[in-house]
């Protein structure tokens, strides 16, 4: 009678781990932005040289910018923000992307009271090789819809960090490497 009872105890609860199996899998499928997209760009130095690729990874909470780069300033922290124009023209120094893309109109910098731009984002730091490998997170940028849309726009790296408060780019100095988002 005991072995019945274990028996039956051990199919109910295989039965119940099967159910929940399939319970996890149908939420995670239905969880799953159905509107993500991926996009690589290549970026270039102030001198017209190619120097690496970033993937944009869209998700439904954001944008995830996975940068591989090459020949930046060794060993130091720099900028790395959205500009607001898809244009990266290295004759002038990356000023044809424009100034920080800035949705809302905030003030810059994560330390003011009313920043940050739509465009900022973390200081990253390169090696002492000079490259740069990183995943950043914008949760206010997307590759698709049409609120906080990125298509357009351009990736800035400059060559110091920021000191995210200085108006109106966080005195990050100059702009070192541009990719268009296209």
């Amino acid at each position: 009678m005991h072995n019945v009872f274990l028996r039956m105890a051990i199919a109910t609860s295989t039965a119940l781990i099967s159910l929940s199996a399939q319970v996890q899998a149908q939420t995670a499928t239905e969880s799953t932005p159905a509107d993500t997209a991926e996009h690589e760009v290549s970026f270039t130095s102030a001198d017209g040289t190619d120097i690496g690729k970033a993937q944009l990874i869209g998700t439904g909470s954001g944008l995830l910018i996975r940068l591989d780069l090459q020949n930046l300033p060794a060993d130091q922290w720099v900028a790395f923000h959205i500009h607001e124009n898809g244009a990266c023209d290295a004759s002038n120094t990356f000023e044809s992307a424009g100034g920080h893309w800035n949705v809302a109109g905030m003030s810059h910098g994560h330390l003011t009271e009313t920043g940050p731009h739509s465009g900022d984002m973390p200081n990253q730091r390169v090696g002492a090789d000079g490259r740069l490998l990183a995943d950043v997170f914008n949760a206010q940028a997307f590759l698709t819809g049409e609120t906080g849309n990125v298509m357009g726009r351009a990736l800035v790296i400059h060559d110091g960090a920021d000191d995210y408060q200085t108006q109106p780019a966080g005195d990050a100095g100059d702009r070192i490497a541009c990719a268009v988002i296209e």
